[in-house]
């Protein structure tokens, strides 16, 4: 390093031109490549500002969501929003959407199913110790049986209902309903017993059910299938 007009001045010792080993050509390039960073650096310039600049402006989010209620607040469009999504809640509690692919018996028709499965895991305790391992067949009848008939229909079809109270009648009252269309509400209200909601077909899509009224009762260590006609 050595002073030259009040400025400092590197001097970095290169590989002689005679070194002509590939580490050594390459030593001498990186050297020079660093060599050259001070002096370009010391050669920046400021190139101003092109085009037209702005302040940031941008509204507090929640500044603007509650200026935008109080302006539906004072329109009374907050409280018509409201009052119809408390008229869509209690709608859809009294009358569930119906159930997608189900209609009324046309032919009746009988099958069985055997609930038997097959674990593809291992089930374990809390405690990481195996209860059953991966393979296990398992029927859940033979640990708990069917102790009512489930009877499946559509309450907004009269001709089902009437149907549906005969089944039950028939069963003394062993037979749990569930509706595939209708408001349950309003039949438990009528009949003063629990009556359930297939929601999303998600049990007629387990046993096949294409028609209601249907009947699934326990046959031994199966289950049988019902659609009944209706009269």
């Amino acid at each position: 390093m050595h002073p030259e007009g009040g400025k400092v001045k590197f001097q970095l010792p290169l590989p002689q031109a005679n070194c002509t080993s590939p580490a050594a050509r390459v030593i001498r390039s990186l050297l020079v490549a660093v060599a050259t960073i001070p002096s370009t650096a010391a050669h920046a310039v400021d190139l101003g500002t092109i085009g037209p600049t702005y302040s940031i402006a941008e509204p507090h989010l929640l500044e603007f969501v509650q200026q935008r209620l109080r302006d539906k607040e004072r329109t009374g469009e907050l409280q018509r929003l409201i009052d119809e999504a408390r008229n869509r809640g209690v709608a859809a509690v009294r009358q569930p959407a119906p159930v997608e692919g189900i209609r009324s018996t046309e032919t009746a028709r009988s099958w069985t199913i055997d609930p038997t499965f097959t674990l593809d895991r291992n089930i374990v305790d809390a405690q990481g110790r195996l209860l059953f391992p991966a393979g296990t067949r398992k029927n859940p009848l033979e640990v708990v049986s069917l102790s009512k008939r489930l009877l499946f229909f559509d309450a907004r079809d009269g001709r089902q209902v009437a149907r549906a109270r005969e089944l039950i009648a028939r069963y003394d009252g062993k037979v749990k309903p569930i509706l595939t269309g209708g408001s349950y509400l309003d039949l438990m209200k009528s009949w003063r017993v629990p009556v359930y909601y297939d929601q999303q077909g998600t049990l007629t899509r387990r046993f096949g059910i294409r028609q209601v009224p249907a009947l699934v009762s326990q046959e031994g260590m199966r289950l049988r299938v019902d659609e009944v006609l209706v009269q």
